[in-house]
């Protein structure tokens, strides 16, 4: 640029800087430098005559520049001014439409090319594509591809990726075919739409051709398509191939890394997936949201909230998807407090509170027993899915909230919503709190039979509660007996706790006995057999079954108790 500035000022001196063929050189390199733009105005506005080559540099400096619209406004000049335009004046006006979404002056523009018959110009109509395309018109761009008479990869490239912006992206596979059909090789632009678009439809099949189709055919892995390969990996959960692709690539941005994060993250890495984070020289909202869901999803709540903690400090504001993934980390933890203050930050700083962010708020003030809270949010949410009905059902139902449970479950019937199994989980727990019989097994058995929701284990676990805890033993080990798949330590556990209450002695010894197979070394076990015994006065049995515990070195969990104190949960473990 320093040879520029002299060549310049030569010219200047000598009286020779109005020259428009001596000043183009000067003036293309001024344009097409950002910083010069100014320059280059006061260059071109110093010509009398500027040639046609002049006003196609100065719209083409402009069109890539922080100022488009102005490129547009000079494309307009030189029509006044008369000049003659040319095959090169148009793409750039075209991309400073495009970059604007100016579609109506595109429209104008169109309309001249026409008139002066550069359509045929394969680098003209694959700007006019390109603008349609952005614009979300693809009519005239699908009228224009299919009308030019010689296309090239970037025409394909602008129609697939019109296709792909407007989330037409069968569309899109459909036109990478014909255009293998018609010999034209794919570059790393299209397989960037390509890759992204087989991932979002979960075409995993036709993926692996694609990637087979990157390698043989020796397309550039860039840092765009070296980003979407990755993503693609980390949704398969191809943590070794997304390493490769990490490793090989010569450049990276802040997607990369993100990208990274979120793939370690998914596949239980948090180690990786932290070291990436660590030493991320700056981060952006994406890249503390995965971290921040990378640790909620992998049970390390105390952690995500610590994360939330530093990305406040950090001045980060976040959206919908961290605060879902804090507010589980409160509903897990119990931390009430942090998460009416998150509810309260969703309120004064217009978070998207959609549907999800609604269902997490239901859950954490039902988990942390604020049940009237959640009730709350429910009442207030414009949209629900079956997640929010099944969240409040349980909540209240865990709660103690039994007749408002069923109440809520007859109103989602009447608003037209299907149960499904954990529907189901709800209605039973309310029935089993309260006891409600003949009311519980009628919603077990509607569950096969009315809706084709078919019962797990958890179901029959509600069942045998609810047995248990009406003192029908009897008919609880023959529903165990009959059930069809084989009852699980809890179900188990259960039994014997009931035995304990009602001085089943006989069933206990059966319950402890396969309590003894399938979960030997739980120190509960012998708790319960031991208790039923003394209350049955059977005394040396029950020493039988502490001597037992020492025997088979089975101990007693410590207790665990979490206590939140300024918005921080502290874990203690009793002695």
């Amino acid at each position: 640029m320093e040879g520029i500035r002299k060549f310049h000022a030569r010219l200047t001196v000598m009286g020779l800087h109005r020259n428009p063929y001596l000043m183009s050189k000067v003036l293309s390199f001024y344009a097409l430098s950002p910083p010069n733009l100014i320059d280059a105005r006061l260059v071109f506005g110093q010509i009398p005559g500027p040639t046609t080559f002049l006003w196609n540099a100065m719209i083409r400096g402009l069109a890539q520049s922080d100022s488009p619209m102005e490129a547009v406004a000079f494309h307009y000049a030189m029509r006044e001014h008369g000049s003659k335009q040319d095959n090169m004046t148009f793409p750039f006006v075209l991309k400073a439409c495009a970059r604007i979404s100016a579609i109506g002056d595109g429209k104008r523009i169109h309309s001249d090319i026409l008139k002066l018959g550069f359509l045929s110009d394969v680098f003209v109509s694959n700007a006019l594509i390109h603008l349609y395309a952005v614009c979300g018109d693809l009519g005239c761009a699908r009228l224009l591809f299919d009308e030019m008479p010689l296309r090239d990869v970037v025409s394909w490239n602008s129609l697939i990726c019109g296709y792909s912006q407007c989330s037409l992206l069968r569309e899109a596979l459909s036109l990478f075919e014909a255009m293998q059909e018609e010999g034209i090789k794919a570059d790393k632009v299209t397989m960037v739409k390509i890759v992204s678009a087989c991932t979002h439809l979960r075409e995993w099949d036709l993926a692996d051709a694609m990637v087979r189709y990157i390698e043989e055919n020796g397309v550039e892995v860039d840092i765009y398509l070296g980003n979407t390969l990755i993503d693609y990996y980390g949704r398969r959960g191809f943590v070794k191939s997304a390493e490769m692709v990490f490793n090989q690539m010569m450049g990276r941005n802040i997607v990369t890394l993100n990208a990274m994060i979120t793939t370690y993250a998914k596949a239980g890495n948090l180690v990786s997936a932290r070291r990436i984070f660590d030493e991320m020289p700056e981060r952006d909202l994406i890249s503390w949201s995965s971290i921040i869901s990378g640790y909620s999803q992998g049970n390390c709540f105390s952690e995500a909230l610590t994360l939330f903690r530093q990305m406040q400090k950090a001045k980060v504001k976040p959206d919908e998807i961290v605060v879902v993934s804090v507010l589980s980390a409160c509903a897990h933890l119990g931390a009430l407090d942090l998460g009416k203050w998150i509810h309260n930050y969703i309120r004064r700083n217009n978070i998207k509170a959609d549907v999800y962010v609604g269902n997490s708020l239901i859950d954490m003030y039902a988990k942390c027993g604020c049940i009237t809270e959640a009730f709350r949010v429910f009442g207030e949410m414009k949209e629900r899915d079956i997640l929010s009905w099944n969240s409040i059902i349980l909540g209240l139902a865990n709660n103690g909230f039994v007749e408002k449970a069923l109440e809520v479950f007859s109103d989602m019937l009447r608003g037209n919503f299907r149960p499904s199994d954990v529907t189901f989980l709800g209605v039973l727990i309310a029935c089993a709190h309260r006891g409600l019989l003949d009311e519980g097994l009628n919603y077990f058995n509607s569950m096969r039979e009315v809706y084709n929701v078919e019962p797990k284990m958890k179901h029959y676990g509600c069942v045998v509660d609810l047995l248990c805890r009406s003192g029908e033993l009897d008919k609880a080990y023959k529903f165990i007996t009959e059930m069809p798949i084989t009852p699980d330590p809890i179900i188990w556990r259960t039994v014997l706790g009931a035995c304990k209450v009602h001085g089943n002695v006989g069933l206990s010894e059966i319950a402890n006995k396969k309590l003894n197979e399938l979960d030997p070394s739980n120190s509960g076990n012998y708790v319960l057999l031991f208790n039923t015994y003394a209350g049955a006065d059977r005394w040396s049995d029950a020493i039988k079954v502490r001597v037992s515990m020492g025997e088979n070195d089975v101990r007693k969990s410590p207790g665990c108790s979490l206590i939140e104190v300024s918005n921080f949960v502290d874990e203690s473990m009793a002695n």
